[in-house]
């Protein structure tokens, strides 16, 4: 009996360099218009010298280094963060239409920052921006150690169904406290619709080391959080170490997506879309989805940012509503996919 043909792996290998260095070009190309377009487009040769200190002018100066800069590290950081967040759910969950919400980080920083408002009376932004910060921890914590209370513990289905119920109160309670103080409501405004517009370096300096080491626990995870999608028994017996996954998964998500709602608010979507559209250009490979993703996603919120600046003058359009409008058609057509049924 003849054996099968052995297919190459080097094929499979170009495409997906390919489609890396394609998206990577593309976010370069991302992170340059964020810097030169806006309400006074700047020409790019003028961005770079006054980046680099030359003879730009003290406008080009102050609108690329004080007010376009601080957006653009923030828009990259946040899509970052969110991107590989939606991935990382995705896996520890196997299910494709999961992203950070499902853990209840935006009901967790919201909660948290209508206490700071209406019980503390903190009306700015930069400080309520740490209360953000702690609501997503303890929220994704409390749904972490709901969902693994049991025999049955830390499996994909509890986890879901705890985030959801964790993520209802939560919306609840915040709901009481914004309809009781007017103030509360006023003040969570800006930092609810989901922005960039806002953002000072005292907050990226804030939140970007927690966003960086969940980063860095999100690389380590890739390659075991791959063989979860075989199910347990098989994960084991490919070595890897299911609880220690989780775990790591699970503080990954926390420290990107609470230090991306806490820097600029809930914007969705991106972390589903984005490890989608990895997986469709490098198929479902998790290390090469996440490497995707990581250019992807910051590149989605950084375009969503941009189109936002100049879609509605004299005033702008924040992100997420950009994200949203792109993304809300984007999550039907998942649903009515039969291959949405699973990883």
């Amino acid at each position: 009996m003849p054996l099968p043909p052995i297919v190459s792996a080097k094929p499979q290998l170009g495409r997906r360099l390919v489609a890396l260095v394609a998206v990577v070009a593309l976010l370069a190309l991302t992170l340059l218009a964020s810097l030169a377009i806006g309400a006074r487009a700047i020409d790019p040769a003028e961005v770079f010298s006054a980046l680099t200190g030359g003879s730009a002018s003290p406008e080009a100066v102050a609108t690329v280094i004080g007010l376009r800069l601080p957006r653009t590290v923030a828009g990259a950081l946040v899509g970052a963060s969110l991107g590989l967040s939606g991935a990382i759910v995705q896996g520890l969950t196997r299910n494709p239409l999961a992203d950070p919400g499902l853990l209840g980080v935006n009901a967790g920083a919201a909660f948290f920052v209508a206490i700071a408002v209406g019980v503390f009376q903190v009306t700015s932004p930069a400080t309520y921006v740490w209360f953000a910060f702690a609501g997503a921890l303890a929220a994704t914590g409390g749904v972490f150690l709901i969902g693994s209370v049991g025999r049955l513990g830390g499996s994909p289905a509890r986890l879901v169904l705890a985030g959801m119920a964790f993520g209802a109160v939560l919306a609840g309670i915040t709901s009481i406290i914004r309809l009781s103080n007017r103030q509360a409501f006023n003040a969570m405004v800006a930092w609810e619709i989901g922005s960039l517009s806002n953002i000072t370096w005292p907050a990226i300096a804030g939140t970007a080391p927690a966003a960086l080491i969940g980063i860095g626990a999100a690389v380590a995870v890739a390659r075991p959080l791959g063989a979860l999608a075989f199910g347990d028994d098989l994960a084991q017996a490919l070595g890897a170490r299911l609880a220690l996954t989780r775990v790591t998964g699970v503080l990954a998500v926390t420290l990107m997506a609470g230090a991306a709602t806490a820097l600029a608010g809930p914007i969705g979507f991106v972390g589903l879309m984005a490890p989608h559209v990895a997986r469709w250009l490098v198929g479902p490979n998790q290390p090469w989805i996440m490497a995707l993703t990581a250019a992807l996603a910051p590149t989605v919120v950084l375009a969503a940012d941009i189109i936002g600046r100049v879609a509605a003058p004299p005033g702008e359009l924040p992100a997420a509503t950009l994200t949203a409008f792109v993304g809300a058609p984007v999550l039907i057509g998942l649903a009515r996919r039969r291959q949405a049924r699973g990883l």
